[in-house]
Formats: structure tokens, sequence, C-alpha cells
């Protein structure tokens, strides 16, 4: 039964990354939006049974929660951990292949959007996860990247200003000078 080891800060004040002693996920960021309705996730399904928890990614050994602003952190931290403790082994078991917004990958194959991917593998991607969260690509049209956020990041003032000024301008001058960066 995997542990809570400790609880890390994010750059967003409404979210918190709970670092566990086991992997939670070894596949693909799972990423949980509360108003995506009901899921079969066991974990996520069971931390949403919290009110206040607006989104829920995990991956590897994290879980980065997302709160309602107003509501303080040592009201929920308690529950949080106790619900990711007595859920998180049947996560594995009950992997579905539910499939969210934010596993949507784009067809491969396409030598510019596969350029950028490597680019965000290499340099954002570790640097987003670091903060307890994550982004995927939902699709390139043009020369205009439609990206989103997942866990801390999704709700995160500077992800959208910042954090995506930095992306864009990584890109321009990476891979091509005219691309735009769109955050959906």
């Amino acid at each position: 039964m995997g542990k809570v080891i400790s609880i890390e800060p994010t750059p967003n004040p409404h979210a918190k990354k709970f670092m566990l002693d086991s992997p939670v996920w070894t596949g693909s960021a799972r990423s949980f939006e509360k108003t995506h309705g009901e899921t079969a996730d066991p974990l996520a399904r069971a931390l949403f049974e919290i009110d206040s928890i607006t989104s829920i990614f995990y991956v590897q050994e994290f879980v980065t929660v997302n709160k309602q602003a107003e509501v303080a952190w040592d009201t929920v931290e308690r529950t949080i951990i106790s619900t990711i403790e007595a859920n998180v082994d049947a996560v594995a078991a009950g992997a579905d292949g539910e499939l969210q917004i934010e596993d949507v990958v784009p067809p491969a194959g396409n030598p510019l959007l596969d350029k950028i991917n490597a680019i965000l593998d290499e340099k954002v991607r570790p640097a987003l996860a670091g903060d307890g969260g994550g982004l995927n690509i939902l699709g390139l049209e043009g020369l205009t990247l439609k990206i989103h956020y997942q866990g801390a990041c999704g709700s995160c003032p500077s992800s959208t200003t910042g954090t995506m000024t930095a992306i864009q301008n990584l890109l321009k001058k990476e891979v091509d000078p005219g691309i735009q960066v769109v955050s959906a």
C-alpha cells in the first residue's frame, strides 16, 4: 500500500504535490478535472468525493491535487492524504483505459510535431513535473500549437502568461520563428 511521504508546495497556491513511497502509475500521466463529470478512475473518483477538489494529476510517485481557492489547505490536507493512501493501490488494478481530454495525443508522423514534442520532453515537461504539472499537445494547425496544461499548471496564473510565453519563445528559437502557442 502506497504511503504519502511528503507534501510539496507548487507555484500554484491552490495545488499541492503529494509524494508517495512507490509509483502511483508508471504509464503516461493521468489528469482529471471535476467538470468532466463521473470518472471510472478509482483514485480520481475518491478524491472528487472531497467537495473542494477541482482536479487531479498523477504519474510516477506523485499526485497533484488542486482545490478551490476559498478552501484552506489545513482543512482538507489530512483527508486528501488518507484518501490517496486508501485508493492508490486500486489505480493499477482498475486501469480501464478511460480517455480524458488530456490523454488525447495528435497523430505521429508529422516531423514538425515530432520535433516540438522532443523539445518539450527534454526542456519543458521535466520542469513542469517538478512543480506538480504537465502539458499535452492537443493539435498543431499550421504554426499554431494548441496545448493543455495538467495538474498544478492547469489553474496557475503563471502558466497562461509566463510559462506559455517561455514555451513559445523556446519553440520560436529552436523550431520556427512563426510558431504561436495557445492554451485550450
